[in-house]
């Protein structure tokens, strides 16, 4: 069932070429961050990634300036006694930072960034596709929200935080796991969605909060137009939702994520504290996504 809006749904329109920085907790070297990666190329964006050389998840909102290695970055895909930063030999836009998410997140912005888009400046932060959801509280640990929370708070650039409940840390030269490629093709659906209005992009201190379905080894959820997104909140606890679907109250992301069927849930947070966002700026998000947030049957 479509969302009652004042305005008929329409078409998610194409998005224009954007700058992106891209990071993740999980690590540069995942499958999830580099299938993420090259769907947003492909789409007609320059993505800059700069991530944890190593996977850093639960290390939430951390930041510490980034150390020369003694060891070889994850899944040997850097070489031990290396400097603080680095990049892929074969190329330069994708990067590690041997630190937190956070951290990551800020060299890209503030370093890696000028070098590649110029007076351009950033348009959009994506943080994931993390291994496995963040729902709830769990987003006051995530470095996945970290990471695009600091990008909303410190950078004043708007960022989405992906995370797919389905896999395992899985190396970028093995073999790419079918969810991969799906999440990746999902984010970068929410993504044209979010810019299709033009610009700002999202309310001024938000970000959103994405989660996706499991993808069944049966090829459950397994295509991009089998997974339903929602509107949600956060967590359960009192607050002021904007009206849709009927209902004054928005669904939690964990009550949307294990709905029987395919669906992703999107949530509007606020980066100074990663609480729901008030019943106006969740309007706009709505008024915005018109065209991909649907109702829980």
């Amino acid at each position: 069932m479509r969302l009652s809006l004042a305005l008929p749904a329409l078409a998610l329109p194409l998005a224009t070429s954007l700058n992106i920085v891209s990071s993740n907790d999980d690590g540069w070297a995942v499958s999830n961050i580099r299938a993420l990666h090259d769907a947003l190329t492909e789409a007609g964006h320059k993505v800059v990634l700069s991530a944890p050389a190593e996977n850093q998840s639960g290390t939430g909102s951390l930041d510490i300036p980034p150390k020369d290695r003694s060891k070889p970055c994850q899944f040997n895909s850097c070489p031990a006694n290396g400097p603080p930063t680095g990049h892929d030999p074969a190329n330069p836009l994708l990067n590690y930072v041997n630190s937190y998410p956070v951290t990551s997140m800020k060299h890209g912005l503030q370093t890696l960034a000028p070098q590649f888009f110029g007076e351009e400046g950033t348009d959009l932060a994506v943080a994931g596709p993390n291994v496995g959801s963040n729902l709830g509280l769990a987003v006051f640990i995530s470095g996945t929200v970290g990471a695009a929370s600091y990008a909303v708070k410190e950078a004043h650039i708007p960022a989405i935080a992906f995370s797919g409940k389905t896999g395992d840390p899985t190396a970028w030269n093995d073999t790419r796991p079918a969810y991969s490629d799906v999440y990746a093709k999902l984010a970068s659906k929410v993504t044209t969605a979010v810019v299709g209005a033009g610009k700002p992009y999202l309310p001024e201190g938000a970000f959103l909060n994405v989660n996706f379905p499991a993808v069944g080894e049966d090829g459950s959820c397994g295509k991009v137009e089998d997974v339903t997104f929602v509107l949600s909140r956060i967590l359960g606890t009192a607050g002021e939702d904007v009206e849709t679907c009927g209902k004054t109250r928005l669904p939690t992301e964990g009550s949307v994520i294990r709905t029987e069927g395919c669906y992703g849930s999107v949530s509007v947070g606020m980066a100074e504290n990663k609480l729901d966002a008030n019943a106006t700026v969740q309007g706009v998000v709505l008024g915005r996504l018109q065209g991909l947030l649907e109702c829980l049957p």
